[in-house]
C-alpha cells in the first residue's frame, strides 16, 4: 500500500462503512444521545474534556461490533446501547493514554486531548472514563458484563506495557508482536462482540464464535493500522502518523524488513529508514516480499474471522459481521 493508495482506500472505506452501517443508524443515534447524557455524570472539573473525547471518537467500530453481534433482538436495544457505550468509553480512554505515550497531536482529524489539555489532566480523564465504564457495567443484572469489561481493560493495559518494554527491541519475535496486538487492540474487538451476543441472549455457542471473530478482526485491523503508520497520509487518515518507527516500536513490516540483516547492520538500517518520508519508505517495503507477507498475514486473519461465523447462518448479525470483515479487508487490500 503506497501513500496515495492509503488515502484512496481511506476515502472509499468511509463510503463503504456508511453503507454497511446504515441499518444501525437508529442505534448509533441512541448511542450518541446516551454518551451525551453520560458526560453529565462526570464531575464538572472533567466534563468538558470528556465531551471533547466523546465528540472525536472516529468510526465507532467497537459499538458497531456490539450492535451487529446482537442484531435481530430489538427488545434488547437499550442493553445493546449501554454495552456499546461501555466499550466505546474504554476504547476512548485507551486512545487518550496512547496519545500521551506516543506524544501524538492529531487524532480523528482534531487535536488530541493531550495536545489540548496537557498530559497530567489527560491521563486522569482516561482513568475517569475507565471507571465510569465499569460503573455502567455494574448496572446490568449480572456480573458477567463487569467481568468481560474488567478483563478486557486489564489485558489492553498489559498489551500497552508489553509494547512499552518491546520498544527498541530489534530482535522482537513475530510471536511477541502478535501477542502485543492481540492484547492492545484485538481484545476490545473481542469483548465488543461477546457483549453484543450476550446482551441479545444468543447463548454461549454464538458468543464464543463472536469472540473468536472479534479477535481475528481486531488483529487484522491493527496490522492495517501498523502499515498506515508507516506509509499513510496523515491529512487523509486524520491522525499523527510515523510514531511507531520514531519511538522504536517495531511493527510487522519493519520486523520482516530487518529480520535477515546481519546483527551489525540492523541499527544502521533502522536509522536510515527513520529518515525517510512515507513515499520513499513505501517503495522500500514494496521492493521485496515484505508487503506480500504482511498482506498474507492480514488476509489470514480476515479469513479466520469470517470462518468463525460459518456455523451460525441463522444468527441475523452473521451476514453484516462478514460484511464488516470485508470492509476491514479492503482497508489494506483495496
Amino acid at each position: 500500500m503506497t501513500t496515495d493508495e492509503a488515502g484512496r482506500t481511506g476515502n472509499a472505506g468511509k463510503a463503504g462503512l456508511a453503507a454497511l452501517t446504515q441499518p444501525l443508524a437508529p442505534l448509533l443515534s441512541q448511542l450518541d444521545a446516551f454518551l451525551e447524557e453520560e458526560s453529565a455524570a462526570f464531575e464538572p472539573e472533567v466534563r468538558e474534556m470528556v465531551r471533547y473525547a466523546f465528540a472525536h471518537s472516529g468510526k465507532r467500530l467497537r459499538p458497531i461490533l456490539v450492535f451487529y453481534s446482537g442484531w435481530g433482538a430489538p427488545e434488547k436495544a437499550a442493553d445493546l446501547v449501554k454495552a456499546a457505550a461501555i466499550v466505546e468509553m474504554v476504547h476512548l480512554a485507551t486512545l487518550v493514554h496512547d496519545d500521551i505515550l506516543d506524544d501524538a497531536s492529531l487524532r480523528h482529524g482534531a487535536p488530541t486531548l493531550v495536545e489540548k489539555y496537557g498530559a497530567h489532566a489527560s491521563v486522569l480523564v482516561g482513568d475517569a472514563m475507565f471507571s465510569q465504564a465499569l460503573c455502567l457495567a455494574s448496572e446490568f443484572g449480572t456480573t458477567e458484563v463487569c467481568r468481560v469489561v474488567a478483563r478486557a481493560t486489564r489485558r489492553v493495559c498489559a498489551g500497552e506495557i508489553g509494547q512499552t518494554f518491546a520498544r527498541g527491541d530489534d530482535h522482537l519475535s513475530r510471536e511477541k508482536y502478535f501477542r502485543v496486538i492481540e492484547l492492545k487492540t484485538a481484545e476490545l474487538f473481542r469483548a465488543s462482540c461477546r457483549l453484543g451476543a450476550y446482551a441479545a441472549g444468543y447463548g454461549e455457542a454464538f458468543a464464543g464464535a463472536a469472540d473468536a471473530y472479534g479477535m481475528h478482526l481486531g488483529t487484522a485491523y491493527q496490522l492495517y493500522d501498523d502499515v498506515a503508520d508507516l506509509v499513510g497520509d496523515e491529512k487523509k487518515i486524520g491522525k499523527t502518523l510515523g510514531t511507531d518507527l520514531a519511538s522504536g516500536k517495531f511493527t510487522l513490516p519493519l520486523l520482516l524488513l530487518i529480520e535477515n540483516l546481519p546483527e551489525e547492520a540492523r541499527r544502521g538500517e533502522l536509522a536510515r529508514l527513520a529518515g525517510m518520508g512515507p513515499a520513499e519508505l513505501a517503495g522500500i517495503l514494496q521492493e521485496g516480499t515484505v508487503m506480500e507477507r504482511v498482506h498474507g498475514a492480514f488476509r489470514a486473519q480476515i479469513d479466520a474471522a469470517r470462518s468463525a461465523l460459518v456455523p451460525f447462518p441463522e444468527i441475523p448479525g452473521a451476514a453484516p459481521l462478514c460484511g464488516l470483515a470485508d470492509y476491514v479487508g479492503g482497508l489494506l487490500e483495496g
